[in-house]
């Protein structure tokens, strides 16, 4: 179950990062498979964001802000 999780998650990536390098969307791919728990609590928190009525550029910038620090360590491999 768990890789067709991963499978599922890995395609609708792909599809959503279509316009970015492939150096790039394989990058992203790898930081949310390795850590798909922390890439679902950022959706969260930018969803919630959303229903409180900021656009959902917003509230992503906002988001990833908070959580600068973290995503920093995930993408320098650490």
């Amino acid at each position: 179950m768990f890789g067709l999780k991963k499978l599922l998650i890995r395609k609708v990536m792909e599809r959503k990062l279509k316009d970015m390098s492939a150096g790039q969307r394989e990058q992203m791919l790898d930081l949310v498979t390795k850590n798909p728990d922390f890439f679902n609590n950022l959706a969260k928190e930018i969803k919630a964001e959303t229903k409180k009525g900021k656009p959902e550029m917003a509230a992503s910038m906002e988001v990833m802000r908070r959580h600068q620090g973290e995503l920093q360590k995930l993408m320098m491999g650490k």
